[in-house]
């Protein structure tokens, strides 16, 4: 297999997992005394079985073979009497394999014969990570009456042919392992990690003498230049752009470059709603090459590139970074809120930027053609949280670009579904609609412990039509990100849901009566629905919606009091002596009695003053001076809010090296005798929220 693809981490999604099927034929299922006669192996690409891209080889086993083993696989001895040697076969089959995860069925078996083999050869052994399907089926059906290969391929609907053979042992292990993917998703087992944890708990090879049994691999951190993490393209960008007139000719616009010191000119609009353009130094010394002195008298439009390609002065830089990679731009604008034209980047302001293309995601995520594409990108996140927090990036930067790529992700999503939904049931007509994320996606707030929180909004001449369509839209939506790994929200909070995919008209009756109740799920409900943030579609529709929503909340005083308590009654997981208060599992969940009262305070001060800002350190920031606000309680809760953050993530991360699903519960137990201080200080601030809210101690 060629070895472009990367090899697996722990936080590999199984859906795009690229690893080698591997079986081996032996003399005798005696580890210490049995020699390899055969080795099989098969290419998993992506998720997908590979077929062309397979190895298969004989092995003189330098012995002879057992009449009983003859008659189980039918390899002789005058069948191996020309094949290599172990060592000659082991080598080309590591050519094919590199250092990709194998699989197989009991492969515990067959990694030992690989080991026995090395040491008999005097070669150095390095065990590869590995999943047995065996475990994996055990670990979901314990019930099943017994666990050979054919009987768990009859359970999965699996033909089987040409048993006892390497080759074909390899492929039914293969096609095993990727019928079981589903099933494992359902599970929550969606990451290597994952599925090597249910495999140590299932484990067939314990006990089994002589076995290979699965180690737990040590991560190390990869370093990367945390600048374009850290920064936005409004840090950058030169400005103001410069602008050229469409009908300024050549020898005008390049003195105008020279005068302005700068290597490219934006074309202005020839009218409201058009595409702006723009023309290089490039584009004018390759038109005089061609064209010689007639070049000079030509429109400076007449060469110019439309549409001009940007990215919003909000996006962190390694997306713009990433896309003029990808694309091979040299430059590009920098638009605004508005979609006015405020600069310019250029390759040259991002020359010492050296990120890793591998993490620009978000052109990436656009331009995947499926749910095991997307799971190839997205498999690299927690990887670049884990080199972020490293080198040290603030945890809300972290959590900025988490939701960033969540955001992608679901457009990526709801493209493909409306794609994959149109070819089968044609779009209402006059429809416009948006798809939006709500919560901590919506705030810019994620972590690693993600679900789905996302909704509908429409406007359509019939409504009931639209509404049919756009839930088969949210449906496939939510399964194409449910496969991806973003797991689907145990509340229903999905644009799958007909409580959640709503006309505009529906969405305003929705709010009111959200804002007319007192039951805690409606607060709940009001609470993720005004940090929502439009990601595909008609995004006029949730900023519309979002604005009259903040503004009947700011006139609403009874809702905004029941808020107030709301955010207000958690308390800290920090006992009377001063120290955590913990769980039965020796954790304490840092969202609900952390960074929750902190959040839900700044929400509702925002809607209070009725403020547009979604992040809880954009809110907390836009309250300073205002009527009511204890401005000195604003330092203490930005900096807990940072600190519980941390150790959060630090948690999350951990957990996923471990194959434990992420979540918000962190263990302080793991924590370093400074980073427990900090996080007890952090905890100690959490109270403040009810100065904050003028709300009495209870």
């Amino acid at each position: 297999m060629k070895q472009e693809h990367p090899v697996a981490t722990a936080a590999t999604p199984l859906l795009s997992l690229t690893a080698i099927a591997l079986d081996t034929e032996t003399t005798s299922l005696d580890v210490n005394h049995a020699r390899i006669l055969e080795i099989g192996a098969i290419a998993i690409l992506n998720g997908r079985l590979v077929p062309e891209s397979h190895f298969a080889s004989l092995v003189n086993p330098g012995a002879e073979i057992p009449r009983e083993s003859v008659a189980i696989h039918g390899i002789t001895d005058d069948a191996v009497k020309s094949a290599g040697s172990f060592a000659q076969v082991y080598k080309q089959y590591r050519g094919f394999a590199g250092a990709h995860v194998v699989l197989g069925y009991a492969v515990g078996f067959d990694l030992a014969m690989l080991r026995s083999e090395h040491e008999r050869a005097g070669l150095a052994w390095k065990s590869p990570r590995f999943l047995d399907v065996l475990d994996l089926a055990r670990s979901l059906r314990p019930d099943l009456p017994n666990f050979s290969l054919e009987t768990l391929a009859a359970w999965l609907g699996i033909a089987v042919v040409d048993r006892h053979r390497a080759l074909p042992d390899a492929r039914l292990a293969a096609e095993v392992f990727l019928a079981l993917l589903p099933r494992l998703r359902r599970n929550s087992i969606r990451t290597l990690a994952e599925a090597e944890d249910a495999c140590r708990k299932s484990a067939t090879s314990s006990g089994v003498a002589g076995w290979h049994e699965a180690a737990a691999p040590a991560s190390s951190p990869v370093r990367v230049d945390s600048y374009p993490y850290r920064h936005r393209a409004k840090d950058v960008m030169s400005k103001p752009p410069v602008f050229a007139a469409p009908a300024l000719n050549l020898r005008e616009a390049l003195a105008l470059l020279v005068r302005r010191k700068v290597s490219s000119l934006f074309i202005a609009r020839e009218k409201p709603g058009a595409p702006h353009g723009i023309v290089t130094e490039r584009d004018i010394l390759r038109a005089i090459d061609r064209d010689a002195a007639k070049a000079f008298t030509k429109p400076v439009k007449s060469i110019a590139t439309f549409p001009l390609e940007s990215v919003s002065h909000e996006d962190f830089l390694y997306i713009a970074f990433g896309r003029m990679r990808r694309k091979k731009y040299r430059h590009m604008g920098v638009i605004d809120a508005d979609g006015e034209l405020v600069g310019a980047i250029t390759q040259r302001d991002l020359l010492r930027l050296q990120a890793d293309e591998a993490l620009a995601f978000a052109d990436a995520l656009g331009e995947a053609a499926g749910p095991a594409e997307l799971a190839m990108v997205w498999r690299k996140l927690a990887n670049a949280a884990r080199s972020l927090l490293h080198e040290e990036v603030d945890p809300r930067d972290i959590a900025g670009i988490i939701s960033g790529e969540v955001r992608s992700l679901t457009a990526r999503a709801a493209t493909l579904a409306e794609t994959e939904v149109s070819a089968a049931f044609p779009k209402p007509k006059a429809l416009r609609f948006a798809v939006m994320v709500l919560g901590s996606v919506g705030r810019g707030e994620s972590l690693l412990a993600l679900d789905q929180d996302n909704a509908i909004v429409f406007d359509a001449a019939d409504e009931p039509e639209a509404e049919a369509w756009l839930l088969k839209l949210g449906q496939r939506m939510n399964a194409i990100l449910d496969e991806v790994g973003v797991p689907l929200c145990k509340g229903g909070v999905m644009a799958g849901n007909p409580a959640w995919c709503k006309s505009a008209g529906q969405w305003r009756k929705q709010v009111a009566h959200w804002l007319s109740r007192a039951e805690p799920q409606d607060i709940l409900n009001a609470d993720i629905f005004f940090d929502a943030l439009p990601v595909h579609g008609d995004h006029g529709l949730v900023d519309d919606l979002r604005r009259d929503a903040i503004s009947a909340a700011s006139r609403t005083m009874v809702f905004l009091q029941l808020m107030d308590m709301s955010a207000a009654k958690a308390r800290p997981p920090v006992n009377w002596l001063g120290r955590f208060s913990l769980e039965e599992d020796g954790r304490m969940d840092l969202k609900m009695h952390g960074i929750m009262p902190i959040f839900s305070a700044a929400r509702v001060l925002a809607l209070r003053h009725a403020l547009a800002e979604h992040s809880t350190a954009a809110r907390l920031n836009a309250l300073r001076g205002k009527p009511g606000v204890l401005e000195e309680r604003i330092d203490g809760l930005l900096e807990a809010h940072q600190i519980i953050l941390r150790a959060i993530l630090q948690q999350q991360l951990a957990d996923i090296e471990q194959g434990i699903p992420p979540s918000n519960r962190v263990d302080p137990k793991k924590l370093h005798a400074p980073e427990k201080a900090h996080l007890m200080w952090a905890l100690k601030q959490v109270p403040l929220v009810r100065d904050m809210l003028g709300v009495p101690v209870a």
